[in-house]
């Protein structure tokens, strides 16, 4: 018997006894359980498991009244768990956890005879996510990028191999339970007390306790440093609805060409940056003050200016980072210079990325979780969405969208009731199987009137190509989520490298919801560039 499955058969060994948390149900259903009068005392039930088991109560679904293995199909598993939610609310607690097995002995809710469940049920409402800001890193391949998030995220030292650089290696097992939304691979916090930090960024339960004990939280979302991963850099840095950036520069190698594009990328999309030189401990104080000399060279040479932590202080820092101002901050994961520093800062830095209207959020993965079902991950662009929300999915590749409603959301393994905007969450959606959603549709209200698009208009600069850009040029456009083949059709016929104009940008295989204002990087082959789209023509 696998350790997974023996929590089912502790839970059937102690059985449901009168005045025991344990409570046994085949299945929940909306029409019987929630009618008149029926969840008044089903929740009382639930309260009175709760109290006795000091604050925990265990609900095994998918057995009979005597403890046996009925099992029961994924959708009615489903229908059992929303119940099971409610009954929860209005008792004044939470599902923290939900386990699934297969009835007929398989660890993986096999489908030969349906699926039996366990659900942990804490006292006390779901988190309520106030404070949180999501920072995203870059920086070249080896220059401490991760290492130096994981040390943040621990408050362990490095050994001078990167071994802290693990704690933010996110392994295909990690997501496989799905909610999590692990776009993030790192997270700390603050609390009255100082940081929050993790003991082992591998364990489920380590990542939401950060944030349940947390009043702050900081979420980074870390990219790729090799050059030929750039559009996956490009993803983490323009997909995501990050509040700052963190651009690293090693101290043993300097501004490289992957750190100047990394740093035109963040800029480009006017997200207010950090440079942390690390590695500082590798080298002379001589080569570390020449070093943030070279940054700051590189940093006025595209209109930026740099701002010494160390010279002005952190107070100065938090006042004056900007589109145009740049905080220069000097590192070691192994000696944790400058560690203190960067706390700080992430502390009291003021969120940047919450925007008031309706719900919106770019689905950038999504899962399939047994029991539950679909889940689309990303980070909420703006308004707020709840658990039980009808919602419009798409656009569908036909330009349609599809309703759906909102089961349940979570941050880093904790059950949240709500997401603001800037939050990174996973959203578990009834009415739609996970085989439809694809990174770049988007989640709406259910009364928004969208209108997918095939074409727009956009202002552009083109920081690097070989020859001209001329009519029917065919690069990739990365914009919120959306990574696309585009046609470009500059006005004028052609556009050279440095040059700035207009263009129509017509994607190639299907239309997608693109709105003024929004911010763009395109690529080819070496040739990049920056936009912003100006005008949009509905399908």
């Amino acid at each position: 018997m696998s350790p997974d499955r023996a929590v089912l058969q502790r839970a059937l060994d102690r059985g449901e006894q009168e005045g025991g948390s344990v409570e046994f149900k085949e299945r929940l259903t909306e029409d019987l359980h929630l009618s008149d009068g029926r969840l008044e005392s089903l929740a009382a039930q639930l309260r009175h498991r709760v109290l006795s088991g000091e604050g925990e109560a265990t609900y095994v679904v998918g057995v009979t009244d005597e403890g046996g293995l009925a099992g029961i199909s994924p959708s009615e598993f489903s229908e059992s768990m929303d119940v099971l939610s409610l009954l929860a609310e209005e008792a004044g607690a939470h599902i923290e956890e939900v386990e699934t097995w297969g009835a007929d002995g398989t660890d993986t809710g096999g489908s030969g005879e349906g699926i039996v469940g366990v659900a942990t049920i804490r006292e006390g409402a779901v988190l309520e996510d106030d404070d949180h800001i999501v920072v995203g890193t870059a920086g070249h391949v080896d220059h401490g990028k991760s290492t130096l998030v994981g040390s943040l995220v621990t408050g362990e030292a490095d050994d001078g191999e990167g071994n802290t650089r693990g704690f933010l290696d996110v392994q295909p097992h990690e997501v496989e339970r799905g909610l999590s939304a692990d776009l993030s691979y790192g997270v700390y916090g603050f609390d009255e007390d100082g940081p929050v930090r993790m003991d082992n960024p591998h364990r489920k339960t380590d990542r939401a306790r950060v944030v349940e004990e947390s009043d702050r939280l900081v979420s980074f979302v870390d990219t790729v440093g090799h050059e030929p991963w750039l559009r996956t850099t490009i993803r983490g840095l323009v997909g995501q609805k990050l509040d700052y950036g963190l651009l690293t520069v090693a101290a043993d190698d300097g501004v490289t060409e992957t750190t100047r594009e990394h740093l035109g990328i963040l800029l480009a999309t006017e997200l207010p940056t950090i440079v942390a030189v690390t590695k500082t401990d590798l080298v002379p104080d001589e080569r570390v003050a020449e070093l943030e000399r070279e940054v700051e060279r590189a940093l006025r040479e595209v209109d930026k200016t740099p701002l010494s932590v160390a010279r002005h202080g952190v107070d100065a820092a938090i006042e004056e980072i900007s589109e145009t101002v740049v905080p220069v901050v000097m590192t070691s994961a192994v000696t944790q210079r400058g560690l203190n520093t960067l706390d700080e800062m992430f502390e009291r830095l003021p969120k940047t990325s919450g925007e008031v209207g309706e719900f919106r959020m770019y689905i950038d993965r999504t899962y399939n979780v047994q029991g539950v079902g679909a889940v689309a991950s990303g980070t909420v662009k703006s308004g707020e969405v709840e658990a039980g929300d009808e919602l419009l999915l798409g656009p569908m590749q036909d330009g349609q969208f599809r309703e759906v409603a909102v089961r349940s959301i979570e941050m880093h393994y904790h059950r949240v009731d709500e997401a603001k905007a800037g939050r990174i969450v996973g959203i578990a959606l009834k009415g739609v199987r996970e085989a439809d959603i694809e990174r770049g549709m988007v989640l709406l209200p259910r009364d928004a009137d969208p209108d997918p698009v095939r074409e727009f208009e956009a202002e552009m600069v083109v920081l690097n190509h070989p020859t001209r850009i001329g009519d029917g040029y065919e690069p990739v456009v990365h914009l919120e989520t959306i990574s696309e083949a585009a046609k470009f059709y500059p006005d004028g016929g052609q556009l050279l490298p440095g040059d700035a104009g207009t263009t129509t940008v017509r994607f190639k295989f299907r239309p997608y919801l693109v709105e003024v204002g929004q911010k763009f990087v395109f690529r080819e082959g070496r040739s990049k560039g920056v936009g912003t789209v100006t005008d949009v023509e509905t399908k």
